[in-house]
């Protein structure tokens, strides 16, 4: 299964949800993270998490409870966070988007662990559910999409679908700080883009005087060809 390829070169980029190579000023563009397929696979993924510990893991005396709940609220918030941050700071979106990275494979290797010991089945792709999974994760991103199943999926339904979303949300975000990761590299962090705004603002206003400068001179010429024209009319 981690040899199939989850998502094509166009999904991710649509799931990226911009381009690289925008210009910027001081301040960069917020990014509406509530657009990215990578962030709405997350919300999904902790919705599903919840009700999942709650469905197929004892209620008292387990910390994977505790422990799968909050990877799948990290990986979901730290989005947010590292997203909200990259409008002033490269470095925290970057660092934060790895942390909710990180979560989200925390979060798969649970639901793996589920598996094996519950003796359940991981699908692979030999497996005859395998395709249809993944077509149906491919294609949906929105929690309603998934919620209706929640209280009718098996705990092996859960533990598949949760592993590929999973893999899923990895990949879209390993493309997504590439592209932030460029992005820096071209365009710098905001102490650089103020020295670049202020350089070009300084350069604007030499270029406004050196303008108005040089329309004086052509002023003070046509001014002193006014002056001969006249004391040329009165002296004939």
């Amino acid at each position: 299964m981690e040899n199939r390829k989850l998502l094509s070169d166009v999904d991710l980029a649509k799931s990226c949800g911009e381009k690289a190579g925008n210009i910027q000023s001081v301040l960069k563009k917020q990014v509406n993270w509530k657009e990215l397929w990578f962030y709405q696979k997350t919300e999904v993924l902790y919705h599903m998490t919840y009700v999942f510990t709650k469905r197929f893991l004892p209620e008292y005396g387990d910390r994977t409870v505790d422990q799968m709940v909050q990877a799948a609220r990290s990986g979901k918030q730290n989005i947010v966070e590292g997203i909200a941050d990259g409008v002033t700071s490269s470095e925290m979106e970057l660092k934060l988007l790895n942390v909710a990275r990180s979560s989200i494979q925390e979060l798969r290797e649970d639901y793996a662990d589920d598996i094996i010991k519950k003796g359940l089945t991981l699908w692979s792709q030999d497996h005859p559910r395998f395709d249809g999974m993944l077509k149906y994760c491919r294609k949906h991103n929105r929690l309603d999409d998934y919620a209706k199943y929640f209280y009718r999926w098996s705990e092996e339904e859960f533990c598949n679908i949760a592993i590929t979303l999973c893999r899923m949300v990895d990949k879209m975000m390993m493309s997504y700080q590439k592209i932030k990761e460029k992005e820096f590299v071209e365009q710098g962090g905001i102490r650089e883009r103020m020295t670049a705004a202020r350089i070009s603002y300084r350069n604007d206003q030499k270029k406004t005087v050196d303008d108005l400068q040089k329309e004086l001179n052509v002023l003070r010429k046509e001014n002193v060809v006014l002056k001969n024209a006249v004391k040329k009319a009165k002296n004939n």
